[in-house]
């Protein structure tokens, strides 16, 4: 029985890449996404035609017991999870406070925070009684400075930085290797930024900031760096590290 990587948030960016990552040094990727059956299908197509091995499922992880009946359906059917990789993303779009529904406000946190709440109240028992694990979370520039039309993502965000701290206090000395990294910058995927952005605008960002000139995030090379925080030893964990192209300036100084 192969050990489990769960990634919540398994899109063609980072959350698919990362499973593909996973998947390639001997997990069974489980995927899970909230819509488009189809690209699921086919990021599960590409691990398997690639020699792995990975189930996927679409799910709306902020719909009632739909998290925690997922968890146990995957610990009883297919195997221990033994790294989490939460990528949800919690992004309503630009909006003026005014703009700003309390509906909105509160989805960007049931996405970016409760969820990862509800997963962790699942699966940090079933860790801490095997005698170890690893969450890996993925963040945003969001957590460390708000902006204007960002009132929910911001503080969803931020929330979810302040979240994974108290679940590293807690579990950490138990065994359990909490992380979570901040994408400061653009991604190069096509699923969220060129959905954000439309087709065209897209392609020209790529060509002027992408491809040779290295100036939007590659989700290969930050699968790279998820696989490296699960493969810490436990005296040298990191907790928190940041990600950006090398032309883009940092969020504390943009």
């Amino acid at each position: 029985m192969k050990p489990v990587c769960l990634v919540m948030g398994a899109g063609a960016g980072i959350g698919g890449t990362v499973a593909k990552k996973f998947a390639r040094e001997g997990y069974h990727a489980v995927l899970c996404r909230r819509s488009d059956e189809a690209g699921l299908e086919k990021l599960v197509s590409q691990i398997e035609s690639d020699g792995g091995s990975a189930s996927g499922y679409l799910m709306n992880a902020v719909e009632p017991d739909v998290i925690e009946d997922r968890i146990a359906q995957i610990e009883k059917d297919i195997g221990p999870i033994e790294v989490v990789i939460f990528n949800l993303g919690a992004q309503i779009g630009d909006r003026a406070l005014a703009d700003t529904s309390q509906k909105q406000f509160e989805l960007g946190w049931r996405m970016a925070t409760l969820a990862l709440f509800r997963v962790a109240q699942c699966v940090c028992p079933l860790m801490v009684e095997r005698g170890g694990g690893t969450i890996l979370v993925t963040s945003a520039t969001a957590a460390m400075r708000g902006n204007a039309g960002q009132h929910s993502h911001a503080a969803a965000m931020a929330g979810r930085r302040m979240l994974c701290q108290s679940l590293n206090a807690e579990f950490s000395p138990k065994g359990i290797h909490v992380a979570q990294i901040i994408v400061d910058g653009a991604v190069d995927a096509p699923d969220t930024l060129g959905k954000m952005l439309g087709p065209e605008k897209f392609a020209a960002l790529r060509d002027s900031k992408g491809k040779e000139n290295d100036g939007l995030i590659l989700p290969e090379k930050v699968a790279e760096t998820y696989w490296h925080l699960a493969q810490q030893h436990r005296s040298a964990w990191t907790h928190e590290l940041d990600l950006r192209a090398h032309s883009d300036r940092p969020w504390w100084n943009h």
